[in-house]
């Protein structure tokens, strides 16, 4: 495997946090009384084992101070939970939102962290009783309970599967009204949102998001920017990225600074009538 073998801690994220908000954010710090471009997304927006990440390489072309609000493992729920997130958006000059998967906030079968969303909570009576054979509290994370639920019931999965669908669109009609001004969306991923299998799989990022579910949120926001990532992309971007042997699996796990590269340029031209 080639990679930066770098020790622990070496790319310094410079943490920080935002007036009341408990979110640690990717720094440096920026002062928020100058325009701005704010940045809503999970971890590849915050940019995990990249040593410059999108938001950061769109400031140069754009003119303007960008904000990184990216938030690790974070999906809509915690955006939706934090006022002051959501008064930064709203005085930005405009937000991009990087769509994050379906299955990282709470709904009828189940509830997550309201921070870190990635963590599974608790199964609804509704699900315990579609799955009765299945003991809920071997389950820490999402992902691991929705690769279980597949394996067990393909059909009940189905439904498993088009409740987050539903539950993601009503949660981005939430979002885009709370914001209240310029919103764009990123589609950010190794696979196109109208590939039917890569949307429907437990894998890759955003997950089950498919074409229908954008373009029923498309005349909500501003613009929607598309950016699909080859494997070959993906793959050279491991060779410069940052992370520790043992940081190496979930380093797999992301695009790299080829897909960052391609999301800023992407979003300078996008972003452009708006600044």
């Amino acid at each position: 495997m080639a990679y930066q073998n770098m020790s622990e801690g070496s790319l310094n994220y410079t943490p920080c946090r935002y007036g009341k908000s408990k979110l640690l954010f990717r720094g440096p710090k920026k002062k928020l009384d100058e325009p701005y471009v704010a940045f809503l997304g999970g971890t590849e927006t915050y940019g995990k084992f990249v040593d410059v990440p999108f938001p950061t390489l769109a400031e140069a072309g754009l003119g303007a101070t960008t904000l990184n609000l990216g938030c690790v493992n974070g999906g809509v729920d915690v955006f939706l939970n934090d006022e002051t997130v959501a008064d930064i958006c709203k005085k930005a000059k405009v937000t991009v939102l990087q769509m994050p998967g379906a299955q990282n906030m709470s709904n009828r079968f189940y509830a997550v962290h309201p921070r870190r969303n990635d963590r599974f909570l608790r199964a609804s009576t509704l699900l315990r009783t579609i799955y009765r054979e299945i003991d809920f509290t071997d389950f820490n994370f999402t992902r691991h309970l929705l690769q279980t639920l597949e394996v067990t019931s393909g059909e009940k999965f189905a439904m498993v599967r088009q409740e987050l669908r539903d539950a993601w669109v009503a949660r981005m009609r939430t979002i885009a009204s709370k914001l209240q001004g310029n919103l764009v969306l990123l589609w950010l991923s190794g696979h196109s949102p109208d590939g039917v299998a890569a949307c429907d799989a437990i894998e890759g990022d955003p997950l089950f998001v498919n074409r229908e579910m954008i373009e029923a949120i498309r005349p909500l926001v501003k613009d929607v920017v598309e950016v699909v990532v080859s494997q070959d992309e993906i793959e050279a971007g491991y060779e410069k990225m940052i992370y520790s042997d043992l940081d190496a699996p979930a380093a797999r796990e992301m695009l790299g600074p080829i897909a960052h590269a391609k999301a800023a340029r992407a979003l300078q031209d996008a972003l452009a009538p708006y600044l």
